[in-house]
């Protein structure tokens, strides 16, 4: 009779359990109908406005991230070189919000942080006609005002399924953290478990770079910037006598030394290096290719103006053969008799 009380709680049981596994599975398009248009209005609902942790840096600029099968693209180097041109958007262990979603076809458009548009507000987009026919904006955009956000495209290899929110979660889960608590959480999630073991003791390793050593030993209230030989290098100090003091020596991004004076007197200095990061490349383009300024790097040239560099008025690049024509000397004006 005890057996037969316990059947359907064990039933029971199976199906919550299967329901939670089925929840976290990744949609099979080939067997999930087409996203219905409630699903769509349900998961923008939910997902618009979010506040999310980043897993991986995203570059500023009109290039932001895809995300297919699991890899995000650019990535290594290529987005290094991105991140280098124009700057980050947001870095690992920053948080987010998500402030717009599309559902195409085929992929989930995400917008973080405003997107890398500048957009205009409904009322910036009302003129005034004026008497001799020519209009003024109501309320004119500020062009002062750079855009600093970025999105992510999830790809679908056929159409966009059928989606629960945590199963759209779990696809997003290589560039978003939804389920951290806190900046440090999220952050640690993205570091070698070597560095990770050193941030939550609190330790520096040399090898580590600015934002590590923030987040494991905070931000210094003393630097030094100083040169040793063609070297140029800052001094990080953490903590006063009578308590240790450590100093770490930043070259670039990377810490190259780290020494620290003990309570007793002693001193301990450590520069091999203890974890290998990958490099942060420079922006580096051979003469040949075309360089490719940013919209907001400084200028002297009119808005509109073409300055000629040839005898050729018409001409906007440097012509190699030309000869500067001496400037001749001003006619004196006549004197009065």
């Amino acid at each position: 009779m005890k057996s037969r009380r316990s059947f359907p709680v064990l039933f029971l049981i199976l199906i919550v359990a299967s329901l939670a596994f089925a929840d976290n599975q990744q949609p099979s398009p080939g067997n999930a109908p087409r996203m219905s248009k409630q699903t769509r209005m349900d998961l923008v609902r939910a997902f618009e406005a979010e506040l999310v942790y980043v897993r991986t840096p995203f570059p500023m600029g009109k290039k932001g991230l895809t995300l297919k099968d699991g890899t995000v693209s650019p990535s290594g180097q290529e987005l290094q070189q991105l991140i280098a041109l124009w700057g980050p958007s947001v870095k690992p262990g920053d948080q987010a919000r998500i402030s717009a979603i599309e559902i195409k076809d085929k992929s989930i458009y995400f917008e973080i942080n405003g997107g890398p548009v500048r957009k205009q507000k409904w009322y910036q987009k009302i003129q005034i006609q004026g008497s001799g026919g020519s209009s003024v904006p109501l309320a004119p955009s500020d062009s002062s005002a750079n855009p600093r956000g970025s999105y992510v495209d999830l790809i679908f290899p056929k159409y966009v399924p059928e989606l629960t929110p945590q199963q759209l979660k779990n696809l997003l889960s290589p560039v978003f953290d939804f389920n951290s608590k806190s900046a440090l959480d999220a952050y640690l999630e993205t570091v070698p478990p070597k560095v990770k073991a050193a941030i939550k003791e609190h330790r520096v390793l040399v090898g580590m770079n600015h934002d590590m050593v923030i987040y494991s030993k905070g931000r210094a209230e003393k630097k030094n910037r100083e040169k040793d030989g063609d070297i140029e290098y800052e001094e990080w100090i953490y903590g006063e006598p009578p308590h240790d003091v450590d100093f770490v020596r930043f070259v670039g991004d990377e810490v190259v030394r780290v020494e620290t004076m003990k309570v007793g007197g002693e001193k301990v200095v450590r520069t091999e290096k203890e974890v290998q990061l990958p490099e942060q490349p420079t922006v580096a383009k051979s003469s040949d290719e075309p360089q490719v300024r940013p919209a907001n790097a400084p200028t002297l040239r009119r808005p509109g103006e073409d300055l000629p560099t040839s005898q050729d008025p018409t001409r906007s690049t440097p012509d190699p053969n030309h000869q500067p024509m001496p400037i001749p000397a001003p006619t004196p004006a006549p004197v009065p008799h």
